[in-house]
């Protein structure tokens, strides 16, 4: 024990200590249940065979915007710079 520390800070310390180990057991078989366990949990598994249709009969309408000149050529300077291309 430090001489400076109070009997009440070796307590609290303990206590924090204790529930630290608490969390990471916890923590710990929680990850290691969720590795041995279907992704949807229990029970048959679900799959997404396919993402849904967004445009179309079933879906909103697809938008077309037209731009100018300037914006065109805005656009291409950004997609250089982001592919790192000029």
């Amino acid at each position: 024990m430090l001489p400076s520390v109070s009997i009440l800070q070796h307590v609290i310390l303990a206590v924090l200590l204790v529930a630290t180990v608490a969390w990471f057991v916890a923590l710990a078989r929680l990850v290691r249940r969720a590795r041995t366990q279907p992704a949807a949990g229990r029970g048959r598994p679900r799959r997404l065979n396919a993402v849904p249709r967004q445009t179309g009969p079933a879906g909103p309408p697809s938008e077309c915007v037209e731009l100018s000149a300037a914006e065109r050529e805005a656009f291409a300077v950004l997609v250089r710079q982001l592919t790192g291309r000029g």
